[in-house]
């Protein structure tokens, strides 16, 4: 585990909102889709001639009224109509790393759901290049480390993901890893043990989401059958000691996303939310916004709003910001300087 800053201790209660603000963080768990607001979903549709079934910005906000991921999804895979050219993904993707940067993320490793648009006839090329120059960008002009992480749509077949992943093969130095997302109640991750299998010998990065709606055993099956560095979610872990003590000891990174699963009924009130729980039995538990624009709250707003509602103190918020440097993909070295960073954050936070 990483140890505690000195300083923790030193900084007051009133003082933890603007700290949650100012530190440096990395995300780990954001579907660039799930970015999109209602502004423009509007714009594109009309800069490229595309109807949708609202009438305003306003009406289309007001459907953003989901009661468990499957409705959530259907409005998703809906916003995403709108996205037919690479400027479009530039422009949806410019659009969240400019809010991450307002939110002091330093290190961004953004889900795109490519099925979600070859399915509608956008090529791959077109997918990856409108987002992967953005990243460029990010970094260049805002000072963000940005990667791509390809996911397979867990609701389709193996079939379809090992389709998917050819077709983004000739792009594989502009993605860094895979994922799994979408529905998961009745789509185990062993259905994609074949294609995580590939990916792995290609020498991607591998993630899954696992134990958000599902059971613990999803998560068990993420670790021994895709063999996954990262679960996304993984809030249900729990529910089971084994596993709680296994993610502990192999210091497996959990992606949660607090506003996400309260927004879609995985816990009834943020109150009861058990990402307290999860660090203090020394899991490297992370924060992050997963959907933002559809679930209330991008990086800053999940940790204000989490904290105000658990208690979680000055301690918590440098063990989640070490967690977050520590699960991402990068190497020792930018670990180091974001670590050192997070320290002087809170020195001067201590009044130091």
């Amino acid at each position: 585990m990483t140890d505690l800053h000195p300083f923790t201790h030193d900084i007051p209660a009133d003082r933890l909102p603007a700290l949650l603000r100012a530190m440096p963080k990395a995300e780990l768990h954001m579907h660039i889709e799930g970015s999109l607001e209602p502004e423009l979903i509007f714009a594109l549709a009309q800069r490229n001639g595309v109807a949708i079934p609202y009438a305003s910005v306003e009406e289309l906000r007001r459907a953003y009224a989901f009661t468990n991921l499957q409705s959530f999804l259907d409005i998703y895979y809906a916003g995403a109509s709108v996205l037919l050219k690479e400027q479009d993904f530039y422009d949806m993707a410019w659009a969240y790393l400019e809010r991450a940067a307002a939110d002091n993320v330093v290190r961004t490793e953004m889900f795109f759901d490519p099925q979600t648009h070859t399915a509608r006839g956008v090529a791959m090329q077109t997918v990856i290049d409108g987002l992967h120059r953005a990243c460029g960008d990010a970094e260049a002009k805002l000072g963000v480390s940005a990667a791509l992480i390809l996911c397979f749509l867990r609701h389709l077949s193996e079939e379809d993901a090992f389709a998917t992943l050819e077709q983004a093969l000739p792009f594989r130095d502009k993605f860094i890893g895979v994922g799994l997302d979408s529905s998961e109640l009745g789509h185990p991750p062993e259905k994609f043990a074949r294609v995580f299998a590939r990916c792995r010998e290609l020498g991607f990065h591998l993630v899954a989401h696992a134990g958000e709606e599902g059971p613990p055993a999803y998560v068990w099956s993420a670790l021994d059958v895709l063999k996954v560095e990262r679960v996304d979610h993984g809030v249900q872990s729990t529910k089971d000691a084994a596993l709680m003590r296994r993610l502990a000891q192999e210091r497996i990174p959990l992606t949660v996303c607090p506003l996400s699963n309260l927004k879609l009924c995985v816990f009834p009130d943020l109150a009861q939310h058990n990402l307290g729980q999860l660090l203090d039995a020394g899991l490297v538990a992370t924060v992050n916004s997963d959907d933002p624009a559809y679930f209330g709250g991008y990086m800053n707003e999940n940790f204000i709003q989490t904290f105000a509602a658990t208690g979680l103190t000055a301690k918590h918020a440098w063990q989640l910001a070490a967690n977050s440097f520590e699960g991402s993909f990068v190497d020792a070295p930018t670990k180091a300087l974001w670590m050192e960073r997070l320290g002087a954050c809170f020195a001067q936070f201590a009044g130091r």
